[in-house]
């Protein structure tokens, strides 16, 4: 394992997720349960049981998660490349996407434990440049688990 919790990195054949990828652009379920909404933020719950997968899903609105329950995590990208990852408790990201530059991904559970994320999409106006509070993250890089 590196030092940003990459155990493993590879790639897939997209074809075997062919149907999931095509509904994809149209799936903003980021999460397993959808605790709160409203026009400015969405907060979901990714809870995912060991073996369990979450399908792919679009991100074109910035977001940040929270590791709750640690574990191991594979993330699919639509380009056919995949990361396995090792998730600390407290890990905290932040993205930013947009319409331009949107994210497709999924996340299965590789590990043997629960691992689970809290998910806050930011939607709609969120005031001034700098009033929307630290874009920093306190985890690695290029984690995109939900």
């Amino acid at each position: 394992m590196n030092g940003d919790g990459v155990v493993e990195t590879g790639r897939f054949d997209p074809a075997e997720f062919a149907g999931e990828l095509r509904r994809a652009p149209d799936n903003h379920e980021l999460g397993t349960t959808l605790l709160f909404a409203n026009d400015r933020v969405r907060v979901f719950e990714v809870r995912l049981e060991p073996g369990e997968r979450g399908a792919f899903h679009i991100h074109d609105h910035d977001y940040f998660w929270t590791v709750v329950d640690p574990g191991r995590g594979r993330q699919r990208l639509a380009d056919g490349t995949y990361t396995v990852r090792d998730y600390r408790l407290g890990q905290t990201k932040f993205l930013r996407h947009g319409p331009d530059n949107a994210l497709i991904h999924d996340l299965e559970n590789v590990g043997g434990t629960l691992l689970r994320f809290v998910t806050v999409e930011l939607r709609g106006d969120t005031g001034p440049a700098g009033d929307t509070g630290p874009t920093g993250d306190t985890g690695p890089a290029g984690e995109t688990p939900a």
